[in-house]
Formats: structure tokens, sequence, C-alpha cells
């Protein structure tokens, strides 16, 4: 699309899905749906929680004395792996990535039967690495692999008549992006000292959860970067970035946004503000971490397309204090200030000194690439995980799921509301209420990440160590699994609707335009396992294969 061009209102719409595209109407005085996202809306989801039926006939729950290595679903729904590691996805011979995570479904001129279905790849167990390691160190050719089974893929895919979901492997669309690729700086440390004066880095990886944004592009979040960047020899400062790329332009550059701050990035959502400015929502995926806002300079114009990118490279980067319920400004005079105050007491979760603290800030893009020692610096309160949020379509509430942290004996995580002042999502202040806690009383332990539907009902994937499933205060749990809270927010009446293979999680969760088939990963199967000869997952049980594998699978109705 001609960033020139005007936006058709159906193309708008249709690019974002269902939920964001209800919130973006709403705040940029769109009116209601038009097209194809307005015939979505009249439609009676598949997934809508009256048709969400687990009771006696949902297998892996806590009723039955075993998990399974399957994945199970609610009773009346089917799955089918789109794609899973290793699988070609393109004439050119590329691969699906490993451990797949977050999702996002790009309606192809609004349809709800094809389109591009974005795909994120956090990690790679170096377990599955071809080869032997030289004097306990990657060889060349397991570095370029670990590199290249990270990033994303971008899979063209459509439902054909019979209701099966295909990845076209031929089209031009279907392509991977990966930690061998090259990726631009934007904003306030593009070629500053902090990253070693760098305007270009290599790649990206570690790539866990993302967000849309209201031009039609994904931001893939980089989380847990450093093991990587250690086995291979990379700059540490140039991951941990929020990178945008836009699905449809197979030559479009990849941009990492050093606005929005680096840190261990869980996902990103996105909105307005009352004066129609862009606000970034992010979390930081770790313990002791903090939650963070971003409110671009400048307002969104929906006319300008995807050339609104720009926005995101110049704002004013926040995060939160929810002791005094407000926002706080990152900036490097603060962090200077309380630096220079010796009566000012370093927080213990730095582990760093003043003196040590005071050489890392010099300017205002170290606060950027340090945003999370700024943040603690100025009194952003520290969380439990803040692994996950996203913006409620019906009241423009954010809401954060805290994962857990057993440090400090928090081992089922909960779920926050942030109501914003005055409903604006650029206000100063904010209030919060705890939604949901994890635990026996609501049914579900570990909350990770989020995703509402048109209806307003909350769905819920669960993350688990693997090394803690099935054992101790998760036993009764099982496996891993994905829940729904209806939109009355009663935990009472929360039901599981998916559980996931030995070892695994599920993650990536995405509908079509209409609600009728929804995208979700399965990742990790097998996490645990310490020899390739003895695989504690063989999930998807490939005929003839032993190997456990990621995978994307698309969920509909069982009789189509």
């Amino acid at each position: 699309m001609n960033d020139k061009m005007k936006l058709s209102r159906r193309k708008f719409l249709g690019y974002l899905g269902t939920s964001t595209a209800y919130f973006a109407a709403a705040s940029v005085g769109l009116g209601s749906f038009g097209g194809k996202a307005e015939a979505a809306q009249s439609t009676q989801s598949l997934f809508d929680f009256t048709t969400i039926k687990v009771s006696n006939s949902f297998n892996p729950t806590k009723d039955t004395a075993t998990a399974s290595d399957n994945l199970v679903l609610s009773s009346g729904f089917k799955y089918e792996v789109v794609a899973a590691y290793g699988d070609k996805i393109n004439a050119k011979g590329d691969t699906f990535g490993y451990n797949n995570s977050y999702t996002a479904f790009f309606p192809i001129e609004g349809s709800n039967v094809e389109g591009l279905l974005w795909v994120n790849h956090e990690s790679m167990n170096e377990l599955w690495l071809e080869g032997a390691k030289q004097n306990g160190h990657l060889s060349l050719t397991q570095k370029q692999s670990l590199l290249y089974n990270q990033g994303a893929s971008v899979l063209k895919v459509s439902r054909n008549v019979s209701g099966a979901w295909k990845l076209d492997a031929e089209s031009e669309y279907s392509r991977r992006i990966t930690g061998l690729d090259s990726a631009e700086l934007t904003g306030p440390a593009r070629g500053a000292s902090a990253v070693h004066n760098a305007t270009r880095v290599q790649g990206t990886f570690a790539n866990r959860a993302g967000g849309k944004t209201l031009w039609g592009t994904v931001l893939s979040c980089e989380n847990q970067f450093e093991a990587t960047c250690r086995s291979t020899g990379l700059d540490l400062t140039h991951y941990g970035w929020v990178v945008e790329a836009d699905p449809f332009d197979a030559k479009g550059k990849l941009q990492k946004h050093t606005a929005l701050g680096r840190f261990h990035h869980g996902n990103t959502a996105m909105g307005l503000s009352t004066d129609g400015r862009v606000v970034v929502y992010m979390g930081e995926d770790a313990d002791d971490s903090c939650v963070y806002k971003f409110i671009s300079t400048h307002k969104f114009d929906p006319t300008r397309g995807k050339a609104n990118s720009k926005l995101l490279s110049e704002g004013t980067l926040y995060a939160a204090n929810k002791v005094t319920g407000r926002w706080v400004e990152l900036t490097i005079e603060a962090v200077k200030q309380s630096l220079e105050d010796l009566q000012y007491e370093v927080p213990s979760a730095l582990n760093l000194t003043r003196e040590a603290l005071t050489a890392l800030f010099k300017e205002q893009a170290d606060v950027h690439v340090y945003a999370r020692e700024a943040a603690l610096l100025l009194g952003a309160t520290p969380s439990d995980r803040p692994a996950a949020l996203t913006i409620n379509p019906i009241d423009r509430t954010l809401f954060i799921s805290y994962t857990n942290n057993e440090k400090r004996g928090n081992l089922h995580g909960q779920i926050i509301r942030i109501l914003e002042k005055n409903d604006n999502l650029g206000a100063a202040e904010f209030s919060y209420e705890i939604f949901a806690v994890g635990g026996p009383q609501s049914g579900f332990s570990s909350p990770g990440s989020l995703a509402f539907d048109a209806s307003g009902n909350l769905w819920v994937v669960t993350d688990i160590s693997s090394n803690k499933l099935n054992t101790g205060a998760w036993a009764e749990f099982k496996n891993n699994g994905l829940y729904v809270i209806p939109s009355s927010g009663s935990t009472k009446e929360t039901r599981q609707f998916a559980s996931a293979p030995f070892d695994a999680a599920l993650d990536g969760l995405s509908f079509t335009p209409d609600e009728r088939t929804l995208f979700m990963t399965v990742k990790h199967p097998g996490e645990t396992t310490q020899e390739q000869n003895a695989p504690t997952s063989t999930w998807p049980h490939r005929f003839g294969d032993g190997k456990p594998r990621s995978a994307v699978v698309a969920v509909s109705g069982a009789s189509f």
C-alpha cells in the first residue's frame, strides 16, 4: 500500500482485526464498522462464551489423574497444524522457526478465510542444533542456525471449501525474518554511544510476544536475548527492543524503535489518547520488573497509512508507580538528580552501586537503553513478571497479567485492571484493581498472554514453568492451558478451553475478523528433554517423527 494514499475504512479496519478495530473506530471517530468488518460484528462468534462447554467431556483437567501429551480442546472444536518447526514455508526453501509464540492475523482485503499470519519465534534449544560444539562453543554453522531459527515467520494462509486451513508454501508473501537480517535503529538511541554508535544492527531474535499497530504493521518484542548474544558474540545493547515490520512488504525494513525503551519486552498494546496521540503500553516479562507507557509527540493520522510509523520515533517514555497512581516520566535530568542526592537510597533490585549508575547515565539515550534501571531509580513499582497486557475493546481499560514470582511467594500470579484518569490513555494518573487471582479458587495458575474477543470475554493462557508442571503447588493444574473469563468478570465462571501437551505452553491467540477461527501456538513441547533420543514429548505426533515440534494451529468448529 502506498503510504501517500488514503486508507479506506474497510482496509483500515480489516488490517486490525475485530477487537482492535472496534477500539480504533471509537478512538478516531470512524463510526460503525464498514464492509466485511461490519459483517463480522453481526455474526455470532464461534468462540462465544456460551459455546465453551468443558465439564466432564474435557479430559485433562483436575478431574483426571494424569495430564496428556496432546493438544486437547473443548468438546465441539478441532485443530489443524498450519506449520511446525522445520516445515518448508516458501519456494526459496525457508523453514518455520523454533519455539513459536505470538501470532497476528492480517486479512487480505478484509477476508475471513485468507490472510497473512505473523508468527514470532522466541528461542532455539541448542540441544537440537546439528553437530557437536567445538571446545564447548558453537560452531559457525550452529551459530547461524541459532540465529536463523529465531525471529518470525510470515505465512500466507487460507481456508479451503472443506474448512481446513492451509499454508501456501509457494506464496511470495511467505518468508522468514531472522537474527541474520539487518535492522534499523530509530529514535533517541540511534547512533548513541550507549549502543556503540550503531544505526543498523544485526537481525532480531528472542521474539516472544508483540502487538498490532493502528496502521497495519506488527510490533515484535525482543525478550530473553542474553543467552543468544553470549553464544554468538553479539552486542547486548542491540537487542531487547520493540521491532516493527510490515507483513505485506517482503522488502520492507525492520525498525527497532528505541523510544519505546530496551528491556525484556513482554508484549505491546496500542491505543490513542483523548487528543489523538499514539499510546503504547508495555510490560517487562521478568521478576521485579515494571510496566511502561509511551506517548507519541505527534498525533495519529489514519490518512497517512504506514507513514504513521514515524510516530514511534519521538515521544515520552513513562513507567508506572502503583503506590502513587502516577506515570513517572523517564528523563536523564530526573535520573541525575536522584543519583546526585546523597540521601537517596539506590534500589536493591538494581544490584548496582551509585557510582556504576552515575557512569551509566550521561544523556537521554542512556535512559532508553537502560530503561529498567531508570524506571526503578525514579520510583516505578517493581512487580511479579508483568508478562502481558491488553486493552479492553469495550471500556478501554488496561488488563495486565502478572505471571508469578516464586522468590516472593507469589506462586500463581494475578491479573490487574488499570483505569486511566478520565478514561484518557494519555493521562498522567491512574487507579488499579485486582481482576483475578491465580490459584485453586480461579482454576488456573500463572497467567501469561491475554486477549479479548469482540464480546469482551478475556482469554488467558497459563505459563507454569515446564519443570514445575504437575508437581508441588502446581500439580492440580496439570498441563498449561487456555482459559476464558466471561465479560461479566466473574472468575467463578472461568472455563478451560484447551490443554497443552507435555512441557508446552499455549500462546499467540489471534482471531479471524468473524471470530470463526482462532490461531494459537503450541510452544516448546518436550522442553525438559535432556537427550535427543529420549524426548519428554513427541507432539505433534507426526508419522515417523519422534521429535517434539513447536507449531501454530488453527482452531475451529468440529463440523464446518
